[in-house]
């Protein structure tokens, strides 16, 4: 074999590239820029859907008119939607060639909270849940932001066909606040009756985050949800004479107080764990001992096997407690059953320098698991590689206001909550659309 000259190394070389582009020419990406300016001129009409969303929420499986209201948006810009699933969910589907399948999933539901933010589009919804005691509807967990994010994320990407390729699922969840909703639409097929997702990406808002931020954590972002009932039995009488009683509420007190050892003395201090006993009801007078009394708890883990614990644990004190009462055992009941929500970490990893192209590097954070839940770990269950991020909602004025003043920041379920509309629904919009771009990309 004969030595290459300078100049025939430069030709081999040269001729290599043109060769290696050719073959793999399909499968270049193209980078694609978001198109700021139709943003800009789409904001203030996002803003208005957002108020309309806040000023109408809906509690859990009851979300019919919110449901019909997006649905018939989207269907107006030649999307296939489907309603009506899981109850009162709804399903968009955008066909854009082939390519990935990504899901954009929003909550639908409101919350049983009357609502004193002071906003001018603030919820005067008044209705009667499913004790028929009347409630006050708000949307204290802004999954209106959500749906505003969601749909202005839609629009974009139906005007700018160009800039993606392959297919998005729109979902709109009913009842996540009760933890049944994600469950509700796979039972009715879901992931069978429409495109199979990819990815699934979801958002939730930040009560205490500035706007503008995104927050991203790979792996363990939110706690797994158990409720549970317990109905302390006693025997009722002249609260007089409690010697002739045997009084649920004593039994109780004492339950809440055990309660707390699991978490202090059984849990191991590195592995987070919650058990709060957020009601507690008995009797009708001063002076009369009731027969019972009804306690409701949430439960919150991450570990599998800390969770087992903590379950076991309340039913064996629960036991214990009345018999220490010489007492009836307790009945005790479980629901909600919503596990932790884990981050798929490569997708994460992937989305992060997308999200600091649009937004900048100092504006996308990692930030800490919350104790919080949320059933949109249940598509993750279910085989999807899941990503939730968070936004912020508050101004960095009104943070700074609330600080110099010593006061803390109203929570998501509060009644005072709100966010910033205009600069949170810009954050959440341009974060999916970045989503989309990187995960459906167009090939040469």
């Amino acid at each position: 074999m004969f030595p290459l000259l300078p100049r025939d190394r430069w030709f081999v070389v040269l001729l290599g590239t043109v060769l290696f582009q050719c073959c793999f020419q399909n499968d270049r990406t193209v980078a694609q820029e978001i198109d700021d300016r139709f943003i800009d001129g789409k904001i203030a009409s996002w803003v208005t859907l957002y108020e309309e969303l806040h000023a109408s929420p809906e509690l859990s499986f009851r979300e019919e008119k919110t449901s019909t209201k997006l649905a018939q948006r989207l269907k107006g810009k030649e999307v296939d939607v489907t309603t009506g699933i899981g109850k009162t969910g709804y399903v968009g589907v955008i066909k854009n060639g082939n390519g990935p399948t990504v899901m954009f999933r929003t909550d639908l539901d409101g919350l049983p909270v009357v609502e004193q933010s002071g906003v001018e589009y603030a919820s005067k919804v008044r209705v009667k849940d499913a004790r028929g005691v009347e409630v006050g509807v708000m949307h204290a967990c802004a999954h209106d932001i959500h749906m505003s994010c969601q749909i202005a994320a839609a629009e974009y990407l139906l005007e700018h066909r160009s800039q993606w390729q392959g297919t998005l699922v729109l979902v709109g969840q009913p009842a996540e606040e009760i933890g049944g909703g994600a469950k509700a639409m796979l039972a009715d097929g879901l992931l069978v009756r429409f495109p199979l997702p990819d990815f699934a990406i979801a958002l939730h808002v930040d009560p205490e985050m500035p706007t503008g931020m995104l927050g991203y954590r790979a792996g363990n972002m939110m706690a797994s949800v158990d409720s549970v009932d317990i109905v302390v039995k006693g025997k009722g009488g002249h609260g007089a004479f409690p010697q002739k009683t045997i009084d649920p509420v004593v039994q109780a007190a004492h339950l809440i107080l055990d309660l707390q050892s699991l978490v202090s003395r059984e849990n191991n201090p590195l592995e987070p764990a919650v058990i709060t006993v957020g009601s507690i009801h008995a009797g009708t007078k001063h002076n009369i001992i009731d027969s019972s009394c009804k306690l409701q708890l949430t439960v919150r883990s991450y570990s599998p096997d800390v969770r087992q614990r903590l379950l076991d644990g309340i039913v064996r004190k629960a036991k214990a407690a009345a018999i220490s009462a010489g007492a009836e055992e307790p009945s005790i009941e479980f629901s909600d059953d919503t596990p932790a929500t884990i981050n798929d970490s490569a997708l994460v990893t992937r989305l992060v320098p997308a999200f600091r192209k649009v937004l900048g590097t100092e504006r996308v954070v990692d930030v800490p698991p919350v104790m919080g839940g949320e059933d949109f770990s249940q598509y993750g269950l279910a085989g999807v590689p899941i990503a939730m991020f968070r936004i912020g909602t508050q101004s960095p004025s009104r943070i700074d206001a609330m600080a110099k003043e010593g006061k803390a920041l109203p929570s998501l379920h509060s009644p005072f909550f709100f966010p910033e509309p205009k600069e949170t629904i810009l954050t959440g919009t341009k974060a999916l659309v970045a989503t989309a771009l990187d995960l459906m990309p167009v090939k040469n």
